[in-house]
């Protein structure tokens, strides 16, 4: 796990208003000093995954995915490749999950009815 990649990213979550902007940030910083090939971000999209920010060079046989939860429901997947250390991985979904609800399809709902 990069401690320097995890106050990055957490400074990336708490300095930005734009979500957008902070999921670029957080894929570029797994890149940069996560130890990461390549990151993205899946948006769950009428039940689909839609690929979102991403970063890096892809290694598709050296990838992880993990679920991005927020309140309960999965709202994206956070994809590595070349990253290993799935609690690293784990512990970055879940603090970019509220950020991710840019792109989770809310069914409908008003924003405010899913925060």
């Amino acid at each position: 796990m990069s401690a320097a990649a995890l106050t990055a990213i957490d400074g990336i979550v708490a300095g930005s208003d734009d979500a957008d902007e902070a999921l670029r940030a957080v894929v570029s910083e797994l890149v940069e000093r996560g130890g990461c090939d390549w990151a993205g971000i899946l948006f769950v999209e009428e039940g689909r995954l839609v690929l979102g920010p991403s970063a890096g060079d892809e290694r598709p046989g050296a990838r992880r995915q993990m679920p991005v939860v927020y309140r309960g429901d999965r709202v994206a997947e956070l994809v590595a490749d070349g990253c290993d250390d799935d609690a690293f991985l784990e512990d970055v979904a879940s603090r970019i999950a509220a950020h991710c609800l840019v792109g989770w399809d809310t069914g409908g709902a008003p924003w405010d009815s899913v925060s």
